[in-house]
């Protein structure tokens, strides 16, 4: 690893020191939020931020997510996951603890289009997406040198219809190597196989240039010029075998008019997308997702 990625994870990792976030999902009922509230009191533990959400108090789901805090934590980890094991049996909860200063590695996956990578780079120099970019894949040459003027690996896999199987079990062994947990696809323009899928669900993040489920598919700047539509926007989501319908995270939409020809539609949606997309991911890292069913619960 660089010096310079090394420096950012240590940035990070004492940035959220002993923090850490705990998120939960069950039957809705009396005693959830008390009873998990005093147990972090009885760990010692500060609680920074919690938001919660139920589908329907009556019979429906309910989600929890706290931010909180606890001297030495890192030290305490099992012994906390151990006690909290008895409340989310009373409660017959899924859950999960997700420790801040364990960063999170990140694969980014890039075509020709630049705008939305760079983005994600930007916002990571900024320090706004808590991770370590730990390689980027491209099936072009086009982005090489201003990720590598960073110092994150780049990989160039250029892919035809006789090598896709090869390349994506190449794709699979890097990011097994590096323990990725989180794949990022920034216009990569390679539909991923039901395999490549299954080996890493929830974990994959797309942007679609369209605000779904409008336009799915190829060319959806060109067809919206041709419907005439007065909005146009993009939704980031993540990767089924479905194409273009796993669960929703973020959207966002622009208003245009009949003077914008399928260009500028193109140069807006670009805007869009690097934003929406950057959220998303932001999300994800800082555990502000739960996926229910097809559908997403964020905690903005």
């Amino acid at each position: 690893m660089s010096q310079f990625r090394q420096k950012r994870i240590e940035w990070f990792k004492e940035k959220n020191k002993n923090r850490a976030r705990l998120l939960i999902g069950c039957a809705d009922q009396p005693g959830i939020v008390s009873s998990v509230s005093t147990f972090l009191f009885e760990q010692g533990a500060n609680i920074v931020e919690s938001s919660q959400y139920t589908t329907d108090p009556e019979g429906g789901m309910f989600f929890l997510r706290i931010e909180f805090e606890i001297d030495n934590l890192e030290s305490r980890e099992g012994e906390i996951e151990e006690a909290f094991t008895q409340i989310a049996e009373r409660f017959s909860m899924d859950w999960r603890i997700s420790y801040a200063y364990h960063i999170k590695k990140m694969a980014i996956f890039v075509s020709k289009e630049e705008h939305c990578l760079l983005e994600l780079l930007w916002e990571w120099q900024a320090g706004e997406l808590m991770a370590d970019i730990s390689l980027v894949i491209s099936n072009h040459e086009v982005m090489r040198d201003t990720v590598e003027s960073l110092q994150i690996p780049y990989y160039y896999t250029p892919v035809t219809k006789e090598t896709k199987q090869e390349v994506e079990q190449r794709h699979l062994d890097l990011l097994e190597e590096q323990e990725i947990d989180l794949i990022v696809l920034a216009r990569y323009m390679q539909i991923l196989s039901p395999n490549f899928v299954s080996k890493h669900p929830n974990q994959i993040i797309n942007i679609h240039h369209s605000f779904l489920p409008a336009f799915v598919g190829a060319k959806p700047y060109d067809r919206a010029y041709e419907r005439g539509v007065k909005l146009i926007g993009a939704t980031s989501h993540y990767v089924t075998d479905d194409l273009d319908e796993g669960p929703i995270i973020e959207q966002d939409v622009e208003r245009v008019n009949h003077k914008d020809k399928a260009d500028d539609l193109k140069r807006i949606g670009r805007h869009i997308e690097r934003s929406v997309l950057a959220r998303a991911v932001k999300w994800h890292l800082q555990d502000r997702v739960i996926v229910h069913g097809n559908k997403t619960i964020v905690f903005e």
